[in-house]
């Protein structure tokens, strides 16, 4: 029984087609050992270069392209069997769209990467930053409902349950976000409850997962993006790759959810719904609590005259 193959076409699914047509299409320059193609019985889809011994591709590699338009990569599997193609990252950039610094192996090289922009990194921060701000506050009135107890029993006074109660508060807060942030980005997932919302995540500058330890670096670099009047946050919007100062310094990126897998096509360059209307509500609550804030100087300048 004839084998029938499909083929990647931007992000439409082309076929089923026979053998002998892929052999063709790729003789033409239609497709490259980077297109996407899949057949019954494989798990999942795959790039043409690791099927060329199946498909007998390496007589089709030598032969004289037609004229065609855009890139004719077909050279590059010679190149890669006799050994003389340049290691990753150390030759010149050939039309693909994750560049030197994208390269991964297991990922066709013609997949593009989508980063995640700086406002759906800020949709993100602020789901999260609500999810620990709830947590926070019954966590710490609980402890603090504990240590007001210890220090009535022990016969502290009232300031001495205060002082202790900020900086257990402190301390809550940091431990909660380490646990948060540290574990979250570490996971498989990649990405905290705010970025799974916004369909973003976290991976190395080369799509690999993060470790936990790099993951709690991570954490600790955003408190110095932070003390910076955070110009390192704001850094996201500007910089080529949409990295913040603590993803230059722990050598991390944030991408769309889809990226680095088998399924690039599903991503997204556009914000989306959830992203929009929790920029909505962020900059209503904000307008908010800017109007509160003023109506409560107000107060207090109309009570000291």
């Amino acid at each position: 029984m004839m084998t029938e193959w499909y083929y990647a076409e931007g992000q439409q699914r082309q076929g089923p087609v026979a053998e002998q047509e892929i052999r063709r299409l790729f003789q033409r320059g239609q497709l490259t050992l980077d297109t996407l193609v899949w057949r019954e019985g494989l798990p999942q889809w795959v790039a043409l270069r690791t099927v060329v011994d199946e498909l007998q591709l390496q007589a089709v590699a030598t032969v004289a392209a037609e004229p065609s338009a855009g890139f004719d990569l077909r050279g590059d599997y010679a190149a890669i069997d006799n050994g003389t193609a340049p290691l990753p990252g150390t030759g010149p950039v050939s039309g693909t769209a994750y560049g030197a610094g994208y390269a991964r192996p297991g990922v066709p090289q013609a997949a593009e990467v989508v980063l995640a922009g700086f406002w759906k990194r800020v949709a993100a921060y602020l789901i999260d930053y609500v999810i620990l701000m709830v947590v926070s506050m019954i966590v710490g009135a609980v402890v603090g409902l504990g240590i007001g107890g210890a220090t009535g029993l022990a016969g502290g006074g009232a300031t001495a349950a205060g002082v202790a109660s900020q900086l257990a508060g402190a301390l809550i807060g940091l431990g909660l976000g380490l646990a948060y942030y540290g574990w979250f980005h570490a996971s498989s997932g990649g990405a905290t409850p705010g970025k799974m919302a916004i369909g973003i995540k976290v991976v190395r500058s080369d799509g690999e997962r993060i470790s936990l330890a790099r993951s709690v670096g991570r954490y600790f670099a955003t408190i110095l993006s932070s003390l910076i009047l955070c110009i390192g946050y704001l850094m996201a919007a500007f910089t080529e790759r949409k990295q913040a100062l603590h993803d230059m310094l722990c050598d991390t990126v944030v991408v769309d959810r889809w990226a680095f897998t088998d399924q690039p096509h599903l991503q997204r360059r556009e914000l989306g719904a959830v992203t929009i209307v929790v920029l909505v509500l962020g900059g209503i609550g904000i307008l908010a609590l800017g109007a509160l804030l003023l109506a409560v100087i107000a107060m207090l300048v109309k009570t000291a005259g």
